[in-house]
């Protein structure tokens, strides 16, 4: 199967660390470079922005899914090629999902934690099969893949986690983990 839309999951804010912000405007070009749309969270501040406004600055091609209750929040973005608007985080999720043949998280906070774990469950459940990228920046991760080597190691998760989860360094990386 060719990839031709990929789910970016990141925080909507730009994170403490320089690189998270240049890895997210790295990714995007690559996006737009490889001709593979980006469906992400529809927003317009930080990592979200900078990776939607790196992929239309070259050129790509940018479908954003965004709950009414987060238009002011996250700023919606409204220089997109698409802007879906839909009532409620779970119908976000699930578009997003139907939208995209893979996903790439990237840093961020609460909200994406909640998206590639759910990402996770439901590829584990056979739901889908959809290759899902963790892009552990400057070591963002790190403490996130030790514990779920402890809940391997005590007995909670069903099978190897490797097998559902590939964790890359860099952009370049996590696109060719895909391609």
């Amino acid at each position: 199967m060719s990839i031709q839309s990929i789910a970016v999951f990141c925080g909507s804010k730009a994170g403490a660390n320089g690189l998270f912000e240049v890895h997210a405007q790295q990714l995007g070009k690559i996006l737009a470079q490889k001709n593979i749309t980006l469906v992400y969270g529809g927003g317009n501040k930080g990592l979200m922005g900078a990776v939607a406004n790196a992929t239309m600055d070259a050129g790509g091609k940018v479908i954003g899914v965004i709950p009414k209750i987060l238009l002011e929040w996250e700023a919606q973005h409204d220089g997109l090629t698409e802007l879906k608007v839909v009532e409620n985080m779970h119908v976000r999720k699930k578009m997003i999902y139907e939208l995209c043949d893979a996903a790439i998280i990237l840093p961020g906070g609460n909200g994406t934690l909640d998206e590639l774990f759910e990402m996770l469950t439901w590829n584990t459940l056979n739901i889908h099969d959809k290759k899902i990228i963790l892009l552990n920046s400057a070591g963002f991760y790190t403490h996130l893949i030790a514990h779920i080597e402890t809940m391997t190691e005590q007995g909670f998760l069903y099978e190897n986690w490797r097998e559902r989860l590939i964790v890359c360094d860099d952009p370049n990386a996590a696109i060719d983990a895909l391609v």
